[in-house]
Order: structure tokens, then sequence, then C-alpha cells
């Protein structure tokens, strides 16, 4: 089993280094890639012993009961099998196998439910919880307003620099999945509050370039950690008893636009998405705006 192990791992260190250089993903994508890997080549080496080059589709099949049988979501085990398969793409690619093992293995289709959305109310019960007296309170308010003012995912908030910051333009650049770049236009109330943060920020007089710092000594950047918890701790003192979260800010951001009257196509342009039907799951709109929307730009005939 040893020496199976070691090749497991010997090939699982250049599958994390094609997906670095070649795919250009994001480390937290990365690592996620690599964290459902190794529990799949620990199911499979306790459960039969063999190498990558030796999985049979039987044994993914397995795997996936094990999941099932194991209480994991929908949307965990078709996550952990899209793994599975670029894995052994990988595998392909670098002509290790002749076939994928999990190439007709069907992913269970995830149950679709809408996440929370907040109300404008309730978005700013969460902004006023917040102590602006303190560096602190002046850091926490600039993300809640940059949050929502712009719709960023949390792993762009933390890697937002100042050098991307264009007030003069009313806009930020932001760099998204696949380090794909676009510019999104930012609210004065945000730009505001960011300023009034960047004129007491900890890391103003170093060369620390990302926007977001801890409070300590030596300043970090914001974890993506900090920033659940600075939300979480936000909507506990507003009252807010949703499950709150830096995606739910996403969520009410593309909504809110959309019930104003926005076109998909252009909440689809801001929040970086390449298919306009992923904009559609991250909405709350079921009315004949969002469909009427939907059919025009996907060409789709209107029900009879």
């Amino acid at each position: 089993m040893a020496e199976n192990k070691q090749k497991w791992e010997e090939i699982s260190r250049r599958y994390r280094t094609y997906m670095r250089l070649e795919k250009h993903l994001s480390q937290n994508t990365i690592e996620s890639y690599m964290r459902d890997l190794a529990q799949f080549a620990h199911f499979i080496l306790r459960r039969y012993d063999v190498v990558p080059r030796n999985v049979e589709p039987e044994m993914v099949e397995r795997y996936m009961s094990w999941l099932y049988e194991h209480g994991r979501e929908k949307s965990s085990q078709a996550r952990n099998l899209s793994g599975v398969k670029s894995f052994f793409n990988f595998m392909l690619i670098e002509e290790m196998i002749d076939s994928s093992p999990a190439e007709h293995i069907a992913a269970p289709k995830p149950s679709r439910t809408l996440p929370d959305t907040l109300s404008i109310e309730e978005i700013d019960a969460m902004i006023s919880s917040i102590d602006t007296t303190t560096v602190k309170g002046l850091r926490d308010r600039a993300i809640l307003e940059l949050l929502y003012s712009c719709g960023l995912r949390v792993t762009e908030l933390c890697d937002l620099k100042i050098g991307d910051l264009f007030f003069g333009e009313g806009y930020i650049r932001v760099v998204g999945k696949g380090d794909k770049q676009r510019l999104v236009p930012i609210s004065g109330v945000a730009r505001d509050r960011i300023q009034l943060y960047m004129d007491v920020r900890p890391g103003r007089k170093s060369s620390v370039e990302y926007l977001f710092l801890n409070n300590r000594e030596k300043p970090k950047p914001l974890t993506r950690v900090m920033v659940f918890t600075i939300i979480k701790q936000a909507a506990l003192r507003a009252g807010v008893s949703k499950q709150v979260s830096p995606h739910t800010f996403r969520h009410s951001f593309a909504t809110h636009l959309l019930e104003g009257g926005a076109s998909i196509r252009h909440v689809q342009e801001l929040l970086g998405h390449e298919s306009i039907l992923t904009t559609e799951i991250y909405t709350h709109l079921d009315g004949s705006h969002l469909r009427e929307t939907l059919e025009e730009h996907l060409h789709i005939e209107p029900a009879v």
C-alpha cells in the first residue's frame, strides 16, 4: 500500500502544478480540488489499494455511493465527482491513461435552492451597527459598503489592492476567477467610506499593497475568515436572523439591480459570470421581467 500511496502523491503533485500553471486557477480553488482528490485517493487505497491508472469505473461509482451513504449533499457529491473527472482528464492529457474511469459517471442533480437575500433595510441596519470611531470600524464599514456596492466575491475583496481603485473614473478593477479582470462601477458612498479608512489605514506608510488589512502591529491582508466574522458580528448586532455571508451581499446586489430594472446581461458582467444562467441562479426573481430577459438573451421561444 505504501508504494501505491506514493504514486498517488506523486501524480497529485503534478496535478497541482498543472492547475496552477496551465489552468491558472486560484489558490482557493486548487486547495478545494486537492482536498477532494485526497479524500478520493484515501478511499481507493483503503478499499482497493490500486494506483491511479488502475482505477476502474466501478470504483468511482462505489465512491459516489459512499459519499451518499455518509450524508453528503447532492451539491457536494457533484463537486467531488467534478474534481475526480478533472484529475483523470489531466492524466489523459499527460498520456498516463487511455480512458477516464469517471467519464460516464453521472453526477446527481443538485436541488435548486435560492440563497437568502437581504432587504435594503437589513443591509442598512448591519452597516449602521458598526462603530466608526475606531480604525477597525472604519475598515469594516468600508468592507460592507463595498460588498453591497460592487457585488464582489469574498476572495476578490481580500485581493483588492490600492492600485485597483480608480475613484476619479468611478470604478474599481477586480481580479476574478481564472485571473480574469473586470471593471466595476463603485458608488459614491462606498468610495467615501474607503477613503475614510485609507486615511487611517495601518499600512498607509508601508509598502503593503492590499487595501484591507488586519489591525496587528505588522499589518497583513485580511483573510476570508475575518470577513465572514465581520459580517456575522454585524448581523448579530443588527438583529438579522438570516444566514448571512459575503455571498449574501452578492446575491442581494444582483437581485436588487434586477428588481430596479437592470438587464440580466449587465448584471452578469458586473458579477463576472461566464454564463448568464449562473446569474439567473444568483437572483431571487421569478417574475415576468427576469423570464423575458432570459428569453431575449438566450433566444428561448416564449411558452405559449
